[in-house]
């Protein structure tokens, strides 16, 4: 037996404690977690910077148009790269792929960039080339 004081008539009353019933849980299964096979990632090796002077010979290889032409053209598409780069916006440019801006740090005299670019596969990206020819030849008509 437990003696209880209450705080209106400060009198001692005597009750029983009810006996406690004990359940008892079916056990549930726990489930085993997946193992998730990882391919380790490849080191990327570096080949040689591509500069705009390459990059301009390319396009006018590419493009088959005179230098005259091209030149300002892909001046100013790097122009206009860098600045959305430095606005910090994310880049969505196939087959180029998705830019996407992570961390800047300015320094003295630049800003470093971290981005992730995420690039389709080379099947996907020339059955993509393969599949816009005969729109664009007919938008040329």
């Amino acid at each position: 037996m437990t003696t209880k004081t209450t705080p209106k008539s400060k009198t001692s009353r005597k009750t029983q404690a009810a006996p406690r019933k004990t359940t008892t849980r079916a056990k549930t299964p726990t489930k085993k977690p997946q193992t998730a096979i990882v391919k380790e990632a490849q080191a990327v090796q570096l080949g040689a910077e591509l500069k705009k002077r390459e990059l301009l010979e390319l396009v006018l290889k590419k493009a088959d148009v005179k230098k005259k032409f091209a030149k300002p053209v892909v001046e100013a598409a790097l122009e206009i790269l860098g600045e959305a780069i430095a606005e910090g916006r994310p880049l969505n440019l196939q087959p180029m792929g998705k830019v996407m801006p992570q961390r800047t740090k300015d320094t003295g005299n630049s800003r470093v960039v971290i981005a992730r670019i995420r690039q389709a596969k080379e099947k996907a990206s020339a059955d993509d080339a393969t599949n816009s020819e005969p729109a664009v030849a007919a938008a040329a008509e």
